[in-house]
């Protein structure tokens, strides 16, 4: 099957790194133009110089906004002017117990992880349904159904991601806009190596903290190891190809089987 999604034009949030940039990557492989966003304008120049380094001829441009307040949302919107297609990736994590997380955290968490979303997709789907074709994803996580014991304000703001998602596709049903999410499990992203690595003991190569940190917190994976962001991101564009278009309001998992439901 060969994606092509020339003449498209992407928008994925949080791009500089992670599943972010690798969503960027394949959608430019696939012919897309693609806006990279992050909070700073040095990581937004590094990710699209980077971009255009792997992917030959990659129509790609960068958008430095914050997007943890509706100030940055309005910036990338306005910047950005038509799209076809929304990945909204940006996202914040922190193990903290509950007891311990103050409701300015709470209110972060949810800002960045949902709100975010919302404001992009109260901004561009209308456009996209206009023009009676768009793709949107919510990046959520396995979380969003397992919600983590030690960051449940993360697993709150995923599950409400879902939530989002199924509302927002039943909105614009009949529309030519598909709206869905996309569920990780463990990937290798950078943030989660300086994570782990953040819990190593003596002498621990980070093979050896990948196995410890499965066996101990999500020892139902059939992977049996982190996947990569790329993994991650092939469904991420699959999603956002015109051969997904009988796959809307739906909450796909690339975790690994840690989720134990057959649905």
């Amino acid at each position: 099957m060969r994606i092509d999604l020339t003449g498209r034009t992407a928008v994925v949030t949080g791009s500089t790194a992670g599943i972010g940039y690798a969503s960027a990557v394949g959608l430019a492989r696939a012919g897309a133009r693609v806006v990279v966003n992050g909070r700073s304008s040095e990581g937004v120049d590094q990710a699209v110089e980077r971009l255009r380094a792997e992917v030959a001829e990659a129509d790609a441009l960068g958008v430095a906004a914050d997007l943890q307040d509706a100030g940055g949302a309005a910036r990338l919107v306005s910047a950005v002017g038509e799209v076809d297609i929304l990945v909204n990736n940006v996202g914040v994590y922190a193990p903290v117990p509950f007891e311990e997380i103050p409701d300015s955290e709470w209110e972060r968490f949810f800002q960045v992880n949902v709100m975010s979303g919302v404001r992009l997709a109260r901004g561009l789907v209308p456009g996209m349904a206009g023009r009676g074709w768009g793709r949107v994803v919510f990046v959520s996580s396995e979380s969003a159904l397992h919600i983590p014991p030690e960051m449940i304000h993360y697993g709150v703001t995923k599950t409400a991601q879902i939530a989002v998602a199924r509302g927002l596709a039943e909105h614009v049903a009949g529309s030519g806009v598909t709206v869905n999410a996309v569920l990780p499990g463990p990937t290798r992203t950078e943030s989660v190596i300086a994570f782990l690595q953040e819990l190593s003991r003596d002498h621990e190569d980070l093979s050896e903290l990948e196995e410890r940190f499965l066996a101990e917190h999500r020892p139902t994976s059939l992977l049996g190891r982190l996947a990569t962001p790329e993994e991650v991101a092939s469904l991420i564009v699959y999603v956002c190809s015109p051969q997904a278009s009988a796959t809307t309001g739906a909450a796909l998992r690339v975790d690994g089987g840690v989720v134990r439901a057959i649905p």
